[in-house]
């Protein structure tokens, strides 16, 4: 009585539980796997669909190739290398081999007296700038670590000096005053007399020339003018002679 006194309570009327629980009677199961029948096997074998062959194989066909966005950095370091081919006059490529950091330092200090800056840049990015340029003949010496060491003046004793106290880094080649040279080229260069010597030594060869020239032309009117004063003397003195002898 009191279960049922329970359940009228909670069951009143007019009121529809959240979750009732039904029972339904039990129904095919229809999701087994059902093997196809050996003629429609045959059927769907003939008439499936089988594409023509390409007249060229995909493999012979060009690849086209997608141009992908450079890097921002990428755009930077390029701007920065071609900036520095085209504003220099002394272009030197050195190996950099391991050195301490300190070493480092205190030569690009020392090279900075001279204005000439050290500048690291990979090679795959010197590479590209190069072929578009009219230093192509530079590339082979960009294998490996490299270093570059430019200058807007033609400084190459004060830069050979600096890397002759430092064996790690060697020089291999470059371009000074858009002409290529060797390392052996760098070295004859160095040996050179300076522009201010040499510009003094063509000035001096070229006065000398134009005082040659006006002695050369005051010799003649000088020997003329000796040679007339002669002839004057000698007639006076004539003239004097045979004066006396006819007084006598």
């Amino acid at each position: 009585m009191a279960a049922a006194g329970y359940y009228a309570g909670f069951c009143r009327v007019g009121w529809c539980p959240s979750f009732q629980l039904v029972r339904h009677g039990s129904k095919a199961v229809t999701r087994h796997f059902k093997p196809m029948h050996f003629m429609r096997q045959k059927l769907m074998a003939v008439t499936e669909y089988i594409p023509p062959k390409p007249l060229i194989a995909p493999e012979c066909m060009p690849r086209v190739k997608v141009d992908e966005e450079e890097h921002g950095f990428v755009k930077f370091m390029r701007r920065q290398v071609e900036q520095a081919l085209l504003e220099n006059n002394m272009i030197a490529v050195c190996q950099y081999n391991y050195a301490p950091g300190g070493e480092i330092v205190l030569m690009r200090h020392r090279l900075r007296k001279h204005n000439i800056h050290a500048k690291f840049f990979p090679n795959e990015i010197i590479r590209t700038v190069l072929m578009e340029s009219r230093y192509k003949n530079l590339l082979p010496l960009f294998v490996g670590r490299t270093l570059l060491l430019v200058s807007p003046e033609t400084k190459v004793p004060e830069m050979l000096r600096v890397l002759k106290s430092i064996p790690q880094i060697v020089l291999l080649g470059g371009c000074v005053d858009n002409t290529l040279v060797s390392r052996e080229g760098f070295a004859n260069y160095a040996k050179l007399s300076s522009l201010v010597t040499t510009q003094g030594e063509v000035v001096g060869a070229l006065s000398l020339l134009p005082s040659q020239t006006s002695t050369i032309l005051q010799r003649g009117p000088l020997h003329l003018t000796s040679l007339l004063d002669q002839y004057v003397k000698q007639q006076t003195g004539d003239g004097a002679e045979a004066k006396a002898g006819g007084d006598a």
